[in-house]
């Protein structure tokens, strides 16, 4: 019984990673959708957000299901606690990058981005592709020395979201209110995917240590010096 319960905890594991990839590789294509005007990849990202909210309605399931049948404690109560608390943060990542999608349809024959922005909000878009791709890391390894990392990373993130503000608010702007409205949103959108995939490394950090990550202070000096 318990090699068939710790069997259904580790699966709810992979399962969170594979939402984590699944939202990775959505706001990566959404990325490309809408700087290229591309209306079928657009679509595919739209659509392919159904198997991440269907992923996350079996972990829950999953996870409800256990704490019903086995009641656990300590350590393993923490984990299907958390688990259910980063389904929902991947879940909320994929409805973000399924809102960039939808932004690139709705402007469709035309570029929701102008030119002189591109290579910021392609930036903005690795960026939050490669933090989902670290948290799915952290969701396997546990690390919670790369787990942590990620708030500094976010900060990335946090520059080019203000750097975007600048050049939208310059006196030289000639796109319009419509165009400045897309990328205030744009901006928002990775914003706070970036904030998600922070949220799920941090939870890995409660899981493993039983602190938050905010609790843990960075160690300094040498000790005994």
């Amino acid at each position: 019984m318990r090699d068939a319960y710790h069997e259904e905890l580790d699966s709810i594991g992979e399962g969170l990673v594979e939402m984590a990839r699944l939202v990775g590789s959505a706001i990566g294509r959404a990325t490309t959708a809408i700087l290229d005007s591309d209306l079928k990849l657009a679509e595919t990202v739209i659509a392919g957000d159904q198997k991440v909210d269907d992923l996350q309605h079996e972990l829950e399931a999953r996870a409800i299901a256990l704490l019903a049948r086995q009641q656990p404690v300590a350590t393993d109560l923490r984990i299907v606690v958390t688990s259910l608390r980063m389904s929902a943060d991947l879940e909320r990542s994929g409805d973000l990058a399924q809102h960039v999608a939808k932004l690139a349809r709705l402007r469709f024959p035309e570029r929701a981005v102008p030119q002189d922005l591109h290579a910021t909000i392609l930036e903005m878009g690795q960026l939050a592709q490669r933090l989902m791709a670290k948290a799915a890391e952290v969701i396997v390894t546990k690390d919670v020395d790369l787990a942590l990392q990620l708030e500094q990373d976010d900060d990335a993130m946090d520059t080019l979201h203000r750097a975007l503000f600048q050049h939208l608010m310059d006196d030289r702007w000639k796109h319009g209110i419509e165009t400045a409205v897309d990328v205030t949103l744009l901006g928002r959108y990775y914003e706070r995917f970036a904030d998600h995939a922070v949220s799920v490394a941090n939870r890995v950090v409660y899981l493993v240590t039983g602190e938050h990550a905010d609790e843990i202070q960075p160690v300094t000096g040498v000790e005994g010096a």
